[in-house]
C-alpha cells in the first residue's frame, strides 16, 4: 500500500485537475463581484475573465481581454505540467515540471488579491470613493458638470466560490511540492526471487 502511495504524487494530480476546474468555472463565475446600486452597474473580476456591465449591457476592455488569455494559457500550462509530473515524480526532469507548475496558481491568486487591494486604495486616495472588498458600503460620487451635486450609491462586493476553488488549487500544488520529498526519496519496491540451481547431469558409471 505504501508503495502505491509513493509511486505517484497524488497531491500534484489533484492540483492539476483542480486548476483545470478553476479555468472552466472562472469563465462563467467571477472570483470577485462588485454591484453598484440595484444592478445599475456590475464588475465581474477574475484573472481568467473580467467584464463590466451597465444597464444589462456587458463589455470588455481589449487590453484586459488579452491579459485574461495570457492567464488562461499560463494556468493551463501549469495544470498540464502538474498532471504529467504526478505520474512520473522520480524521473530526472520531474523536478523541472513541478517547479514550472506548482507556483502559477499561487501567484495568480496573490496577484489578483494584491491588484484588488491596490485598486481600492487608489480609489479611496484619489477619488475619495470607497469600494469594499467584502460586504456593503455607501459611497458618495460627485456628478460631472454639476457643481455641488453628489450622488449616493450602495456598493456590494464579495468573493465568489470560484475564488476559494482557486485557493484550494494553489494549496494542493504547494502540498505537492512538499510531498515531492517523500516521493523522490522512497525506495522502489523490487521483489527479488531466488532461482534454484540447476543440477548437473550425473555421469554414467563405467565398469
Amino acid at each position: 500500500m505504501n508503495a502505491i502511495l509513493t509511486k505517484f504524487n497524488w497531491f500534484a494530480l489533484a492540483g492539476g485537475v483542480t486548476t483545470i476546474m478553476v479555468i472552466a468555472v472562472s469563465l462563467i463565475s467571477p472570483w470577485w463581484q462588485l454591484t453598484v446600486g440595484d444592478d445599475l452597474m456590475t464588475i465581474n473580476a477574475s484573472p481568467v475573465n473580467m467584464n463590466m456591465g451597465f444597464l444589462d449591457a456587458s463589455f470588455t476592455i481589449p487590453f484586459i481581454l488579452a491579459l485574461n488569455i495570457v492567464s488562461i494559457l499560463s494556468l493551463l500550462a501549469s495544470a498540464i505540467a502538474m498532471l504529467i509530473y504526478s505520474f512520473i515524480p522520480r524521473k530526472s526532469y520531474s523536478m523541472h515540471l513541478l517547479g514550472f507548475g506548482y507556483k502559477k496558481p499561487l501567484y495568480t491568486v496573490l496577484f489578483f488579491v494584491i491588484g484588488l487591494l491596490v485598486t481600492t486604495m487608489i480609489c479611496q486616495a484619489v477619488l475619495n470613493f470607497t469600494i469594499p472588498l467584502m460586504g456593503s458600503a455607501t459611497s458618495t460620487l460627485p456628478i460631472p458638470f454639476a457643481a455641488g451635486i453628489t450622488l449616493t450609491v450602495l456598493l456590494t462586493a464579495g468573493f465568489n466560490w470560484s475564488f476559494w476553488l482557486a485557493v484550494v488549487a494553489a494549496a494542493l500544488c504547494i502540498t505537492a511540492r512538499i510531498y515531492h520529498k517523500k516521493v523522490a526519496t522512497a525506495e522502489p519496491n523490487v521483489a527479488i526471487t531466488a532461482t534454484p540451481k540447476a543440477k548437473s547431469p550425473s555421469m554414467p558409471s563405467t565398469k
